[in-house]
């Protein structure tokens, strides 16, 4: 017996087909809590950080970040690692979509079933009502369906291109589906040789090469075969040989690396632009001002200068913002109807501290820039602002950010 996955819509009798299995094959459990917790142990970032890659919400930051790719690559590291050194484990959950399909020792399997009867299991296993449980029915799906894209390139979590094995749980029982997979499991085709322990260390190396890509800011697609590395740029760069050069002198960085290639994947040519990310930049900076035209203006020359940002327009979707992402630095208006930017900046240092605010403004007396700065505001700027400045304000305060994180 080797390797089994578990890949499971919501309320689908994943725990039960999980325990009958492991009575049935003896294989230990390894489920996502345990690969998050060795992913935030070998990437140093927070358990919660890793976790995130599971969740359906993204960042609006995410395109300055890549936090979702970075994690997704640890995720791949931590389960990499285990499947070089282990040929018997049963998979389950999220992580169970990340094995490649070259590790033939690998049996993928994906239970589903329909709306109804999961609607019935979600009444029965969590005591929902019909419309509560055909929420988390949707929940729940979405979630897997950002996952898949995120690490399978397939916005279909339930493609039966991803499994050996489809199992419609609305027609089949535990007993019965846990007898079917371990049979399927017990298949030569699926019996861990040499040839599929050499493919699992491949994963393993490519994982590396894709946590140390990742780490300088680059999202490519990464895949190895007995050391050769293959990394598929799948977004339009204007300067291709310059982002081959450097992905290069990244990866043959990489213990075990003999040679690398470099190809343009199916999604090039789509209309995405690559985009790398900038850790030493500003790359959480949310713009409130009223004033649409001026703010996106400036969101757009802050960008050229590498700087990340997202715009709104009030008091009060900035304070959801605060609640919901996480900003690191504000650049705020004074004078905007509603909540205005007094309030905001008030209700921030009150409940997020460690956001650094700068404000900007037209119409801002000395008795305002005193106030704010007993308030906690890092700066007090005038409008109109000369661009330099304040990208060099930025760069100071997200400096400021990041000391108290490495400090913590």
């Amino acid at each position: 017996m080797s390797v089994i996955s578990i890949f499971s819509g919501v309320f689908c009798k994943e725990q039960s087909v999980v325990a009958a299995l492991h009575d049935a094959t003896g294989l230990p459990i390894v489920r996502d809590a345990e690969l998050v917790a060795l992913a935030a142990k070998l990437s140093g970032l927070g358990a919660d950080k890793i976790e995130k890659a599971f969740s359906a919400k993204t960042s609006v930051f995410n395109k300055f970040t890549h936090e979702k790719q970075r994690a997704a690559a640890w995720l791949r590291l931590a389960l990499a690692t285990r499947l070089a050194e282990e040929d018997r484990m049963l998979l389950a959950g999220f992580t169970a979509l990340l094995p490649p399909r070259e590790i033939a020792h690998v049996l993928r399997v994906c239970l589903i079933a329909d709306a109804g009867f999961r609607r019935a299991a979600a009444a029965e296993e969590a005591g929902l009502p019909d419309r509560e449980a055909q929420k988390a029915l949707e929940r729940g799906d979405e979630e897997r369906a950002l996952w898949a894209a995120l690490v399978a390139d397939t916005k279909d979590p339930w493609s039966p291109s991803l499994y050996d094995i489809v199992v419609p749980m609305d027609k089949t029982g535990v007993d019965e589906a846990a007898g079917l997979i371990t049979r399927h499991a017990a298949d030569p085709a699926v019996r861990v040789t040499d040839a599929s322990r050499r493919t699992a260390r491949d994963f393993l190396l490519a994982a590396r090469v894709e946590t140390a890509i990742t780490g300088k800011g680059h999202d490519v697609a990464v895949s190895a075969r007995d050391g050769v590395v293959i990394l598929t740029i799948n977004k339009k760069v204007l300067l291709l040989d310059r982002l081959e050069n450097e992905l290069r002198s990244i990866a043959t960085k990489i213990d075990g690396v003999s040679d690398i290639v470099t190809k343009v994947g199916k999604g090039y040519y789509q209309t995405d632009i690559y985009r790398r990310a900038d850790f030493e930049m500003p790359t959480r900076v949310l713009l409130v001002d009223d004033e649409r035209e001026f703010v996106q203006t400036l969101s757009e020359r802050l960008s050229m200068r590498e700087v990340g940002s997202h715009v709104v327009f009030d008091g009060e979707s900035a304070l959801e913002m605060v609640a919901d992402d996480e900003p690191e630095v504000m650049v705020l208006d004074l004078k905007m109807p509603g909540i205005d930017g007094l309030e905001v900046l008030k209700r921030t240092k009150a409940t997020r501290p460690d956001v650094e605010i700068i404000i900007l403004t037209g119409h801002g007396s000395e008795a305002d820039r005193d106030e704010c700065m007993r308030l906690g505001a890092f700066a007090y700027l005038q409008k109109p602002v000369d661009i330099e400045q304040l990208s060099d304000t930025l760069k100071r305060a997200n400096e400021k950010v990041r000391a108290k994180k490495a400090g913590q």
